[in-house]
């Protein structure tokens, strides 16, 4: 029996997409559960362009991270350091400004690699706290004897100075079982520069693109991906059978249909069945399933709307989000279990709007500090891959629950700002000094159908955490006000989502009711 694409798009439970704020924490397949923890380092040489001329450069790269992993299993590194050795020879450009200290921001590209799989992550806003510059004609062994020279220079080495780094970066995931590879590959740096007073100097900023200056793969770490639900089947032939339960097309035989309206305890029975799924597999027989059906068997396009309200704590208020508009690839990875009766499927969306990966922009008014009347426009930008949107569904008990988890990576830009009436320039790059991580989930069943369901639609709910704002301002230092007034306490997710999906409208249904898709109206 053969897989129709046309069935699987019509079956509720084999659709998978999320609502708005979505993109992928995975950049490439995800990972295992954690068994230990490994604090990798490298070091490489690269080759800088600075106008004085190409400069070699050592660049040591650290990070916390897994000795191994399970697909579909998020990673975070941790405790990353990217530290920059400067030559003195590198220094003259800024010396000869009068300059007395550099600081500098660093963005890593980094190489994710699984099998034949690859894709490039960025490691952006890494910051480096100033060091201060050796003076001219002083020699990197003064102060040597002793060692007490050497000590107090923190930064410095015996020939320039040594720029350490540091700040959060992007999860990674791998989907595919084998050795993966994280590999560092190009450097932007950022090098600001300052006087004796503390003055910036005149360019205040250096931007520099390295590259790496030899070939070598010499990857920042090692890991080691299993399969998160055990030996996978071969895939079955194009028109061979596909062993395990198929989910119906129709409604399972059920004694008595539960009464019409979510069951309160979905999640809660998901949960449950999830650690059910775990003891079968212990007892199942390896060879039999989890089977994965190839993706050019089910994967198909769709489209939709979603619009919704993004709180602001700090500003007592709430911003309009959408309508956005979604282009959605269908199961890119399906994966039916017959042994512990689930079905789990991967999806990828894009944001659209004018040729942008990103909502459209949308007016938000607050109370800055209770009182203070301020409007501004704000965009939300998609960062990094495809996002990906993965569901769950239970389908051994009559209901059928369904759970998906909508994973983002956002930046939030905001212009065209006033207070209390009066323009305020914030210039044209004020946005979050990074990206910050948005999850929605959403709940539902699919007989009969109630809450949310990818084929659907329905509400997705969320936390956010809204990192400083960087870039704010034209001849004053604006980031402070909009960090104050906007961003979240710490790194605590404080800032509540909740977004409406549209039914899905489906290329191998065009004609069909949701077609084409329809604007959702937004709940709060």
């Amino acid at each position: 029996m053969t897989v129709d694409v046309r069935a699987a798009a019509r079956r509720p439970l084999h659709l998978a997409v999320g609502g708005a704020l979505v993109v992928a924490t995975a950049l490439i397949p995800s990972a295992e559960s954690v068994a230990a923890d490994q604090t990798s380092e490298v070091t490489l040489p690269y080759t800088c362009p600075f106008p004085s001329g190409p400069e070699k450069v050592e660049v040591a790269v650290k990070a916390v991270l897994p000795v191994s992993a399970r697909t579909e299993e998020t990673i975070r590194p941790g405790d990353v350091s990217v530290d920059v050795s400067l030559a003195r020879s590198a220094l003259t450009q800024f010396t000869a400004l009068e300059a007395a200290t550099l600081s500098a921001v660093a963005e890593l590209t980094v190489r994710n690699t699984v099998g034949e799989h690859t894709a490039d992550a960025s490691w952006q806003q890494l910051e480096a706290p100033a060091v201060t510059l050796p003076s001219e004609g002083s020699e990197g062994s003064e102060g040597s004897e002793g060692s007490e020279g050497s000590e107090d220079s923190e930064g410095e080495d015996e020939d320039g100075v040594v720029l350490a780094a540091t700040g959060d970066v992007p999860t990674v995931a791998f989907g595919s079982p084998g050795r993966a590879t994280i590999t560092p590959a190009a450097l932007s740096l950022t090098l600001a520069s300052f006087t004796e007073d503390g003055a910036p100097t005149t360019p205040p900023e250096l931007t520099v693109l390295c590259e790496r200056a030899d070939d070598e793969e010499r990857p920042l770490a090692e890991i080691t991906v299993r399969d998160s639900v055990g030996p996978t089947a071969p895939s079955p032939g194009p028109t061979g059978p596909v062993p395990g339960k198929e989910a119906p097309t129709e409604p399972p035989e059920q004694p008595s249909p539960p009464a019409p309206g979510l069951d309160p305890d979905a999640h809660r029975k998901i949960d449950d069945l999830t650690e059910e799924r775990l003891d079968a597999l212990d007892d199942a027989d390896p060879g039999s399933c989890p089977i994965e059906i190839p993706p050019e068997w089910v994967m198909t396009t769709a489209e939709t709307y979603a619009a919704g309200y993004a709180n602001a704590v700090k500003l007592d208020g709430a911003a309009a989000l959408g309508p956005a508009f979604m282009k959605v690839v269908l199961n890119k990875r399906y994966i039916n279990d017959s042994c512990a009766s689930t079905v789990d499927v991967t999806s990828e969306v894009e944001f659209a709007y004018e040729g942008k990966r990103q909502l459209p922009p949308t007016q938000a008014t607050f109370l800055s500090y209770g009182f203070m009347p301020t409007t501004a426009t704000m965009v939300l930008e998609q960062v990094g891959p495809p996002a990906v949107v993965q569901t769950h569904t239970v389908t051994n008990t009559p209901t059928y629950p369904e759970e998906s988890t909508v994973t983002a990576q956002l930046s939030m830009r905001l212009y065209d700002v006033k207070v209390n009436g009066v323009p305020l320039d914030v210039g044209p790059n004020c946005r979050t000094e990074r990206s910050f991580e948005q999850v929605l989930k959403g709940y539902g069943q699919s007989y009969p159908p109630a809450g949310y369901l990818v084929a659907t639609g329905g509400n997705l709910t969320g936390y956010a955490h809204i990192p400083p704002f960087k870039g704010c301002g034209v001849g004053e230092n604006l980031d402070p006000l909009f960090t104050s007034a906007i961003s979240s306490v710490g790194k605590k997710a404080d800032n509540y989502t909740k977004m409406t999906q549209a039914p899905l409208c489906v290329a191998t249904n065009p004609d069909g009711p949701d077609c084409p898709p329809k604007v959702p109206k937004p709940e709060r």
